[in-house]
């Protein structure tokens, strides 16, 4: 019996990750491109996926998205600030030229899923993964479930308690301003205050203790709600220096109430390298989709 092939498409804001990889998630072959027009960026998905046949793919895009299943627009973009793609069904144009299986979710929840399989969290029956760039956006799982109820979570966008030193600030969020987590926290809001863009800005600028209590913020609330076992975060704004920080201040807004592991273990960084994790979560999807399929 010939190895399995899955694919991999991450659909991103400004670009494209198309890729390929084994039965052990091993990426064979990888295309980027950036994204453009639907028809136009769909058509080289399908010149790659011609090339590199795959027997299962999974899907993690941006958002908002339709990941119910049982929806009659599974798989569709809803209200994007991306107006071409506003209505665009993944589902429905990948399989005018795939007859395998496919599976749809979000980009975060496949980066969670890569954790939780070949990651940080992969002794873990939990995980929270948390990526920190152009937006803030997590995917939460509980034994090998995705978290969520009529649609994808949308942690990003949660109400936040704004830094003493940071009231004057007033956020790049075109919803909540300075009021959510993506608003005073996403990369955009680092260069907004500063005029220099995170990777760019020294570590003892006054902003990353600003920054570093927002993400202490969400890592409490994440525990408070989830419990997870872990929680991961990645993206262009992570650092290991950020980290510690942000360690130090969620011991603080936790005060000693709820319990969790030493916050070395607890409080992570991603240990894939250039958003690999989402690559390998989509490669794990495609063979649970597979396998289900095979089974029905």
């Amino acid at each position: 019996m010939s190895e399995k092939r899955f694919g991999s498409i991450e659909a991103g804001g400004t670009k494209f990750v198309c890729a390929v990889g084994n039965e052990k998630f091993k990426i064979l072959e990888t295309s980027i491109f950036p994204t453009g027009e639907p028809d136009k960026t769909m058509a080289h998905v399908k010149a790659f996926f011609e090339k590199h046949p795959v027997d299962a793919l999974s899907i993690g895009t941006f958002g908002p998205v339709d990941i119910d299943q049982s929806s009659s627009t599974y798989g569709a973009i809803l209200a994007s600030p991306k107006k071409a793609w506003q209505g665009f069904n993944f589902i429905q144009a990948v399989k005018e030229w795939f007859s395998g299986s496919v599976f749809l979710t979000t980009d975060v929840n496949s980066s969670t899923y890569g954790e939780y399989t070949m990651g940080g969290a992969k002794e873990d029956a939990s995980c929270v993964y948390v990526t920190v760039g152009t937006g803030i956006g997590a995917g939460v799982i509980q034994n090998n479930q995705f978290v969520g109820g009529t649609t994808h979570l949308e942690i990003g966008h949660g109400f936040i308690h704004r830094h003493e030193a940071d009231f004057d600030f007033s956020g790049v969020c075109p919803y909540h301003g300075g009021s959510c987590f993506e608003g005073v926290a996403a990369g955009p809001s680092i260069e907004a205050r500063t005029g220099i863009s995170g990777e760019n800005l020294p570590q003892d600028h006054p902003v990353w203790t600003i920054e570093a209590y927002y993400l202490a913020q969400l890592a409490y609330d994440l525990r408070v709600n989830f419990a997870p076992a872990k929680i991961i975060f990645g993206g262009g704004v992570i650092n290991e220096e950020l980290i510690e920080k942000v360690r130090i201040q969620f011991e603080e807004i936790n005060a000693g109430y709820v319990v969790v592991p030493s916050l070395n273990e607890f409080i992570v960084s991603s240990t894939f390298e250039d958003n690999a994790s989402a690559t390998v979560g989509n490669f794990a999807l495609a063979q649970k989709v597979l396998n289900e399929d095979n089974q029905a």
